[in-house]
């Protein structure tokens, strides 16, 4: 069967009877594999799956163990507090996807002897998890970047700066934080993190032939800008698209990347029924676009972006604790965040034609892809 990650005559130890409409791609279970029996590969969709080396494999059931899909973790009992809220540094503010927060929240980790986890562009403008431990590179992680993210081996990593007794700050989708507490299997007082309100996750592979269809000369943009905010403000933010002799922005109802990605075409099957999708969630903080503030808090609203912050933890009102004199916030009411974000709690819905135009994607050329479902 196409949806098996393997056969399903095998042994239940392992992670072959794990279902491809529901895997996340989280890679827990190849971080946790002592034997490097778990291999990574890209489908035809561009995601990434796991496969088993028969060979290698030991059936220990360590991957199933960790994975957040089949694994379980114990419910969030924790009295939520709900804010928006804004960095008080415009510049910074203005450099960041909404409200400026998660730069607040690194600079307090890193300052405190630790080191910060997050996505950022490679030289190749591949999405890939890295760590940083110099204030001065929060940069490299600020700002949406709607394409999957390559994991590799961060939950590793992780661990081996908390067993160093650093402190860490993992950010990243609620399936990533999830699969790391469930690789970790155990609770570090040393360990913080934070995810995002994740309307889903697009394919690299969707990502790569965008790239292609936008060079300019030959060359690719040096600097890509998701949301670019200093044109039209943060509600009607631009994608920027820097090259060395050109700079093309376009609202974000009119760039095709942006459209096809919120019409659900390039998001991953595990998208559409997402479990981590939910209010009371693992993560220390949930940080997202406060979108409604104009309905909720006028006043708050100088279209330089506002965040919509969840203290899900005692290590999230830590944190919060030390970061909100650099803050201008108020309480607010997750009841508006769940009316003007429902993807906090509610999954995207499955677009028809996805199937369709994942075909297109390897016969025709993306001009003629923007045309047929643009």
């Amino acid at each position: 069967m196409e949806e098996e990650i393997l056969d399903s005559n095998s042994k239940n130890n392992n992670i072959k009877e794990l279902d491809k409409k529901t895997c996340t791609g989280c890679m827990a279970c190849k971080n946790v594999c002592h034997k490097k029996a778990i291999i990574i590969k890209e489908n035809n969709e561009g995601f990434k799956y796991p496969e088993i080396d028969e060979n290698l494999c030991i059936n220990c059931g360590l991957c199933k163990k960790v994975c957040p899909v089949l694994t379980k973790l114990q419910e969030n009992e924790n009295e939520i507090k709900v804010y928006s809220c804004k960095n008080k540094n415009e510049e910074v503010r203005m450099k960041s996807s909404s409200g400026g927060i998660f730069t607040l929240i690194a600079k307090y980790i890193i300052e405190n002897n630790g080191v910060v986890f997050g996505a950022r562009f490679n030289e190749l403008l591949e999405v890939v998890h890295d760590y940083i431990e110099n204030i001065d590179d929060i940069g490299l992680f600020r700002g949406s970047k709607y394409v999957q993210s390559y994991i590799g081996d961060s939950y590793k990593k992780v661990r081996e700066f908390l067993n160093n007794n650093k402190k860490v700050l993992f950010t990243g989708t609620p399936c990533q934080v999830e699969g790391l507490l469930t690789y970790l299997g155990k609770d570090y007082d040393n360990l913080y993190t934070q995810d995002f309100v994740c309307h889903g996750v697009p394919s690299p592979k969707v990502w790569r032939k965008y790239l292609e269809y936008k060079k300019y000369d030959g060359s690719y943009p040096i600097n890509i800008n998701f949301r670019r905010k200093d044109i039209l403000g943060w509600s009607n933010y631009q994608v920027s698209y820097k090259y060395s002799n050109k700079e093309e922005n376009n609202h974000h109802d009119n760039d095709p990347y942006m459209k096809i990605f919120l019409k659900n075409l390039s998001l991953r099957m595990s998208c559409f029924n997402c479990k981590f999708k939910k209010i009371k969630r693992k993560s220390d903080i949930t940080v997202a676009d406060f979108w409604g503030i104009n309905n909720v808090k006028p006043e708050m609203n100088d279209e330089t972006g506002i965040s919509a912050l969840l203290v899900n933890s005692k290590k999230g009102l830590e944190i919060f604790e030390n970061i909100k004199e650099d803050m201008i916030f108020e309480e607010a009411n997750i009841e508006d965040i769940i009316k003007y974000n429902s993807c906090i709690s509610k999954s995207t819905n499955y677009n028809e034609k996805r199937e369709e135009f994942f075909k297109d994607l390897e016969t025709i050329s993306f001009e003629k892809l923007i045309d047929k479902y643009l």
